[in-house]
């Protein structure tokens, strides 16, 4: 952007004003996520979901923290793109309208010029449907629309004039298009954000909770078989693939096996519960053995009012709700009743549960249950 002119018929890079630092936020996920946020973060986290907080209030503060850094680095683009060339607001949507028509796009460069259109990847495919001849007419109805609404306030309310300067000396002058086209991008890069987050925090820690709770209950963790080939008693292992049957399969021995589905499904959801309780098979097969394997489906919490319960039992299957206080402690009672297995959790006093979770976290092997050296 620095070296270029800024007319409509340019291919600047809307990413160059941002460090590179920043840029990686786009791209956080898993490994990446724990690397940034650090692994004591990620230990506490856990441990409020154990003892039956939100997941949603644990990491708000660090999607606001993403939000706020972008949002920064949204208006710091816009304050040199502005410095370079009076016209980079007005040639901005034919900008980014060019960015999005190249091929091979980094997902950093779509992202932005999405945002400079007012758009999300999911407004893209329900506004725009996937298709590429709707763009055009998009950005074309984008700017009319922009260019009305800036006409009307400024009849109604006056005019804007002033700057902004950043300490290099590099200083924009600042208008009613400066500050809609700025808002209306950093309003879609938050809806993005969000989105993001929701199912990247989602993927990452329901993993890392389940995981971390079957090893707490001593179960050892081992790569899915064939991979593994050792004993087939206590030992549990994650789903690593999209097309999974479960998110965990747990085998206590003699037969006797759980597999685990762990989602952050709120009341509203109950089909979906009873969706993951019924589609999963009832027997395992390894070889020449066979394991009969019931459910637990591990939810964030069900309504008041709901029978998907009753309706879970009836096919053999569990909902554990993550709303619910040391509901680790539901899940021991579990498997003590479909395995005979014994924990200490099974009778441990209520009172005694949080440090104890807290103690057996320290140690918890979090590196092992997303794969973070292959990451």
């Amino acid at each position: 952007m620095e070296n270029g002119q800024l007319n409509a018929d340019s291919h600047p890079d809307l990413t160059e004003p941002i460090p590179p630092e920043i840029l990686e936020l786009l791209n956080a996920s898993g490994a990446k996520l724990i690397q940034q946020l650090g692994m004591d973060v990620i230990r506490d986290i856990i441990y409020d979901v154990l003892t039956g907080k939100n997941i949603r209030d644990s990491t708000e503060m660090l999607t606001r923290r993403r939000i706020a850094i972008l949002n920064l680095a949204m208006t710091t683009v816009f304050i040199k793109g502005t410095s370079l060339s009076q016209d980079f607001v007005e040639n901005l949507p034919q900008i980014a309208l060019r960015t999005l028509q190249r091929k091979k796009l980094r997902k950093s460069e779509k992202w932005i010029a999405q945002w400079m259109l007012g758009l999300t990847s999911k407004g893209i495919q329900n506004i725009l449907r996937d298709d590429p001849q709707a763009l055009e007419h998009y950005k074309q109805h984008y700017v009319e629309v922009c260019q009305e609404i800036i006409s009307e306030y400024e009849q109604e309310f006056g005019g804007l004039s002033g700057f902004m300067e950043l300490d290099s000396g590099v200083r924009a002058n600042i208008d009613w298009p400066f500050m809609v086209y700025l808002l209306n991008a950093v309003g879609a890069e938050t809806l993005t954000i969000r989105g993001s987050e929701k199912s990247a925090y989602g993927k990452l820690f329901e993993k890392l909770v389940l995981g971390s709770l079957l090893h707490i209950m001593g179960f050892r963790h081992v790569k899915p078989p064939p991979e593994y080939s050792g004993p087939l008693n206590q030992i549990f292992w994650l789903s690593s693939d999209e097309k999974r049957e479960s998110d965990a399969t747990l085998l206590y021995g003699a037969g006797k096996g759980i597999r685990f589905d762990i989602g952050f499904i709120g009341r509203g959801n109950p089909e979906i519960s009873l969706d993951k309780v019924t589609r999963f098979e009832r027997e395992l097969s390894l070889g020449s053995s066979r394991w009969y394997i019931s459910t637990i489906i591990i939810v964030d919490r069900i309504g008041a009012n709901s029978r998907i319960e009753e309706l879970a039992e009836a096919v053999g299957g569990t909902i554990i709700q993550m709303s619910m206080n040391y509901w680790p402690q539901q899940v021991a009672n579990e498997l003590h009743r479909r395995t005979g297995y014994e924990h200490e959790l099974v009778t441990m006093k209520q009172s005694d549960i949080g440090n104890y979770l807290r103690t057996r976290m320290i140690d918890t092997p979090l590196d092992d249950f997303i794969g973070i050296d292959d990451d």
